[in-house]
């Protein structure tokens, strides 16, 4: 597979997620939508649902869909990140920027399905809340550990599906990210996605929204931070010889 298409498919995987991710929390935050005020499992379980439909269109470059996954790969030890694609530094490269570009893309499309709710939503605070994460209680190491300890469930985890027979492939992970959500995402709302936070909260400084205020970057290294550290945690501890062994 050439990196050509490994970024066409990182693109379109993470626009699918990103699209349907923030999609669910615009239906569920936004004045007048059909979903409104759907509450929080609503979200979790259309996150869920995003993940399945964005692993399915990414599943020719191994459907990464976040760096902290990619750097948790990277940090494993493996040799390919996909069949046929080595694990170097442009496939890297190609791989994050993929999942930047198509996380951007995925929130312009949200604002677009969305563009008269988001005008008539008074509240600036529900309008970034489509687009990126922010705590329930802001303190940033507290914040930061929360976010370093999901996504490490998440990459964690990851790893260990690829080393059993279960066949489940995107369901799993689906799921996982359900699980993540309601277990874990209360005091952040779980970006565990670098590209997920900081491509929509681009699209959030960039797009013309109506009274859109701040997009708090003074928190947005949090989630980029926090789920790096997370999967690369997850990816050495997964090179361990002892973890993983019964699987493998």
């Amino acid at each position: 597979m050439s990196l050509g298409l490994v970024f066409l498919s990182e693109v379109c995987g993470t626009g699918m997620l990103t699209l349907l991710g923030c999609g669910v929390v615009a239906n569920v935050a936004l004045k007048g939508t059909k979903g409104n005020n759907g509450g929080f499992l609503m979200v979790t379980w259309g996150w869920g649902i995003a993940v399945f439909a964005g692993v399915y269109v990414a599943a020719g470059s191994g459907a990464h869909l976040n760096p902290a996954v990619t750097l948790g790969f990277l940090a494993k030890g493996n040799a390919e990140y996909a069949p046929g694609v080595a694990v170097d530094f442009a496939s890297t490269l190609t791989y994050l920027g993929g999942e930047l570009t198509g996380a951007f893309l995925g929130a312009v499309l949200t604002w677009l399905a969305h563009k008269q709710h988001f005008d008539a939503e008074p509240e600036p605070a529900n309008k970034l809340g489509v687009f990126s994460t922010g705590p329930a209680i802001r303190s940033t190491p507290w914040n930061l550990i929360t976010e370093i300890i999901g996504t490490f469930v998440l990459v964690f985890v990851i790893l260990a599906f690829g080393g059993t027979p279960s066949g489940l492939g995107p369901l799993a992970v689906a799921l996982l990210v359900v699980g993540i959500g309601v277990s874990l995402g209360g005091p952040t709302g779980y970006a565990i996605n670098p590209a997920r936070d900081l491509g929509p909260r681009i699209a959030h400084a960039v797009l013309p929204i109506k009274g859109k205020g701040s997009s708090d970057w003074s928190y947005s290294w949090i989630p980029v931070v926090g789920p790096l550290v997370g999967g690369i945690l997850a990816g050495l501890v997964g090179h361990l010889p002892i973890v993983f062994t019964a699987a493998t």
